[in-house]
């Protein structure tokens, strides 16, 4: 058949990925070999599972494995695996966009630091391009399993602006990428160099890499494996050090920096399977950009046959930082997605990765505290979403919260739970804590001055999530958790309650002025037991969402139902004093008002009308100075 060739045009974001690994990604250069090995792999491990359904797609090449070769002369390195292959279509949609769902992604996490930069290639499917960081031109030859050897189809491009594609016989099924090195790359045309790399990032493909002797720096003799191609996690634990679990993590999630904490473990009895999971030590990209939806990272193997990405199916979603293997002796090869969702044996291997994540953790908290801190830092606002998800492990997970409070370090969250309740006050009997969307709003929050000043512990959580997550979490250690600003005060501090009682009662023409002048924006007006210093503070019903969350939902577009909350007053504050002897009524309903929106933004609240709160405070500021 004779070739059909075409000239195409990289898609806009493709190009400038190619441009930025091309010119700017100048650490880490070797990462192309393992980037290139890791796409071999997937590729034979995609040929190996489909081929259980199709055994013809072996063709009588059951030999699985990706072979190395170098030429010093043509300048050339040349990776060629025997896998699944790809058809005409298939280039042009993978290789013309192979990044197409991550290149987006890729470009908005680039910080402009070329070294963490380059560790970003391969978390968003751009490991592909990683060639153009050492080639000037890359050449792939490819032809997709169980096509027609007329099928094949050629690649090639210099990483510009575009590309070459045509159609041409190919004898052997897989793909062969061909790079030709740039002259200043050319210290990677040595075969000591290249099994050192392969040692370092691909020791653990379960596949051979094979690669010739070399004799005078040129291939000599025939291909032999230089790796392990051997499955890790089947290995007994004594037989592996340090350095070959992070090895094998390093090949698994594309991650160069080192897990904080892994755990291995083999299962035996009426059902068999090995777990290996590990704690990375910065949040994976995909969880952090894509979130929920996009799980990956804990594999799914079946007698050592790789299945599928099984995140979803084998942890929860508060885990889906966890990377790692799980390989089963008992589930069908051909399982797919549907079939693990109702199967029983996925629900026990789902629960025993849960309590096999959640020793590792509690290990880290009580043995290597600063890596537990570094955890907390990444992964402690995830790990709260379990509080909601998951009662099982609801109270393993609330041991292994922190928080700032009034008694650490500026915000600094390393106050547990624990701590709090082992350190109460004799007549404590509630763990009091407040939520505000930053750590200086909740520490300056009026609601908790009369605590601080009998020296009352709070708890202070300013993420988005906390306000969700405590909804969840009613009591600790048999003590209720309770928001400052939510309900009546009561007896709590100690306050004596004739003292209150005579104060409420000296106040009640105060408080009924203020009721009338603020009409229905306010539930009630009543005297505050929970203010020292400011004048005043809004207090919502127990079970209300608090103001700054209303306030998130609202920009979010959410519609909430109306509620009204009580505005709680100091009679003792001077400006309460100047409110009950006002008798200019115009500044009285200025005073009333301003004390209002003083409380709301005060409780994260935004002011319906900005302006005329500025009007009128200058009002009482240009009448306090002609007075």
């Amino acid at each position: 058949m004779s070739a059909t060739a075409e000239t195409r045009r990289f898609e806009a974001e493709v190009a400038q990925v190619l441009h930025l690994v091309t010119h700017s990604l100048y650490s880490h250069k070797e990462i192309f070999l393992r980037e290139l090995i890791s796409n071999a792999s997937d590729a034979l491990d995609k040929l190996r599972f489909d081929a259980l359904a199709s055994p013809g797609l072996l063709a009588g090449d059951a030999d699985l494995h990706i072979d190395l070769s170098w030429d010093p002369d043509a300048g050339t390195l040349t990776l060629t695996d025997n896998g699944i292959g790809m058809s005409r279509e298939e280039v042009i949609e993978n290789i013309g966009t192979i990044a197409r769902s991550g290149t987006r992604k890729f470009l908005d996490a680039l910080s402009g630091d070329a070294r963490s930069d380059s560790r970003l290639i391969g978390q968003f499917g751009v490991g592909f391009y990683s060639a153009f960081i050492v080639a000037d031109k890359v050449t792939l030859t490819t032809r997709r399993a169980g096509a027609p050897d007329d099928q094949g189809v050629r690649w090639e491009s210099a990483g510009t602006g575009e590309y070459a594609v045509q159609t041409l016989p190919v004898p052997q099924r897989g793909t062969q990428i061909v790079l030709h090195l740039k002259e200043e790359e050319k210290a990677f045309l040595d075969g000591w160099k290249l099994r050192d790399l392969i040692a370092r990032y691909s020791d653990h493909i379960a596949f051979p890499i094979r690669m010739p002797a070399s004799k005078d720096g040129k291939p000599d003799g025939a291909p032999e494996a230089v790796n392990q191609a051997s499955a890790l996690w089947m290995r007994p634990k004594a037989e592996l050090s340090d350095a070959d679990y992070q090895g094998f993590y390093t090949s698994l999630g594309h991650d160069f920096n080192a897990p904080l904490a892994w755990t291995h473990n083999r299962v035996e009895g009426n059902q068999s399977y090995t777990l290996l999971l590990y704690l990375p030590e910065r949040q994976p990209y995909d969880a952090m950009l894509g979130g929920r939806d996009e799980r990956k990272g804990l594999k799914l193997y079946v007698r050592r046959v790789f299945i599928m990405d099984a995140g979803e199916q084998l942890l929860p979603g508060w885990l889906r930082f966890v990377r790692g293997v799980i390989d089963s002796d008992d589930l069908p090869l051909n399982v797919s997605r549907e079939l693990l969702q109702d199967n029983r044996l996925v629900s026990q291997i789902r629960a025993a990765c849960v309590k096999r994540v959640l020793d590792l953790i509690e290990k880290l908290a009580k043995d290597e505290p600063a890596k537990f801190a570094q955890f907390t830092r990444e992964f402690g606002n995830v790990l709260k979403e379990g509080i909601v998800e998951d009662a099982a492990s609801r109270d393993r997970i609330a041991k292994l919260l922190r928080f700032a409070s009034t008694r650490s370090e500026g915000a600094d969250k390393s106050v547990s739970l624990e701590d709090y309740v082992g350190r109460m006050q004799a007549d404590q009997d509630v763990i009091w804590y407040v939520t505000a969307d930053s750590y200086a709003a909740a520490k300056g929050s009026p609601q908790i001055e009369a605590l601080k000043a009998r020296g009352v512990e709070v708890l202070l959580m300013f993420e988005r999530i906390d306000e969700w997550m405590v909804g969840y979490l009613p009591e600790f250690g048999g003590k209720k958790l309770r928001h400052v600003a939510k309900g009546e005060f009561g007896q709590a501090g100690g306050a004596d309650a004739e003292e209150r009682k005579q104060l409420e009662e000296q106040s009640a023409g105060l408080v009924e002025r203020l009721r009338q002048l603020l009409g229905e924006q306010v539930h009630a007006v009543r005297v505050s037991h929970r203010l020292t210093d400011s004048p005043a503070c809004l207090v919502l019903d127990e079970h209300d969402m608090a103001l700054h969350m209303q306030r998130l939902l609202r920009e979010a577009g959410h519609e909430l139902p109306a509620s009204q909350p009580v505005l709680e007053i100091n009679p003792a504050h001077a400006l309460l004093q100047r409110f009950e002897n006002e008798a200019d009524p115009v500044r009285a309903a200025d005073l009333a008002q301003v004390l209002l929106d003083q409380a709301q933004l005060a409780g994260g609240a935004t002011l319906a009308d900005p302006a005329a709160f500025v009007q009128r405070v200058n009002r009482l500021i240009l009448g306090a100075s002609q007075a």
